[in-house]
């Protein structure tokens, strides 16, 4: 495994013939002092370069790394190694980075393993770190995005097999929320547990299920659900809301109608 040794106050990059892939940057005694910044930025970016490919290499096609110059703001992204968020070189900065950069230097530098959700509804596990020049100036970061998806489908896959209730007793999960938000997050994941997929990889029959089961526990009467609940399927909410509809209309006394017919209302749900 290689390793990749960056002196981040300083960014020097002196000795730095750590790998075969390592930048040999020349020495400061060859460097004109007008020029050590610019060099010192580039052999900075290259070093990260080769370390997402590293990232990348080691956790697989679930694994996004990326670096952004932020001395080229807002269009910062300038490597990315992965798949993940299906960006290219020339995207801007996130809204988080963003505020990490506008923060004094000192305070949070990194975000380790925060939860975020891509565009078409992953679950992703992320980190970011930043990189300042000896002024303090933040001048680079690099980012890890890590899609958790296909391991929370195997992890529900295995809780019949090893999460045995005691003596016949039904588990009850109970989550003691600070936020209403954390009230919803708990009501998503107990539906997604019942269903035993991520949302965002459900078929058709299996988003009705999961909007019914939401339904039933009274989600949707918390501010800003539907967007949420959008989001971690990877649709909009107006696909959310037909879900709804279709769910309480075939809930309704209808004339002349019976439970077959609201079944097969049930099965007419949008993708």
């Amino acid at each position: 495994m290689s390793n990749f040794f960056i002196d981040r106050p300083h960014f020097s990059c002196q000795n730095s013939a750590y790998s075969h892939n390592a930048i040999h940057c020349p020495p400061p005694s060859l460097r004109k002092d007008s020029a050590d910044t610019m060099i010192d930025q580039k052999c900075l970016l290259q070093n990260l370069q080769h370390l997402a490919d590293a990232v990348v290499a080691m956790f697989g096609k679930n694994c996004e790394a990326c670096v952004h110059d932020l001395t080229e703001l807002p269009t910062s992204l300038v490597y990315i190694r992965g798949q993940i968020t299906h960006r290219k070189p020339g995207a801007p900065a996130t809204d988080l980075l963003l505020r990490m950069i506008n923060r004094n230097a000192g305070k949070e530098e990194e975000t380790h393993n925060y939860k975020t959700i891509s565009s078409d509804g992953k679950a992703l596990k992320s980190t970011t770190t930043l990189f300042r020049d000896a002024s303090g100036r933040p001048v680079a970061a690099f980012c890890i995005n890590f899609d958790t998806t296909e391991f929370f489908n195997a992890s529900q896959a295995l809780i019949p097999f090893i999460n045995l209730p005691e003596n016949g007793a039904p588990f009850s999960a109970e989550t003691f929320a600070h936020s209403t938000g954390e009230t919803v997050e708990a009501l998503l994941h107990q539906a997604a547990t019942e269903i035993g997929k991520h949302p965002s990889t459900m078929n058709i029959e299996e988003r009705g299920r999961f909007v019914a089961l939401l339904e039933e526990s009274r989600i949707f009467q918390f501010k800003g659900s539907v967007e949420q609940v959008a989001r971690m399927m990877g649709v909009t909410r107006f696909t959310v809301y037909n879900y709804l509809k279709k769910i309480r209309s075939a809930k309704a006394p209808v004339k002349g109608g019976n439970d077959q017919d609201k079944l097969t209302e049930m099965n007419q749900l949008p993708s």
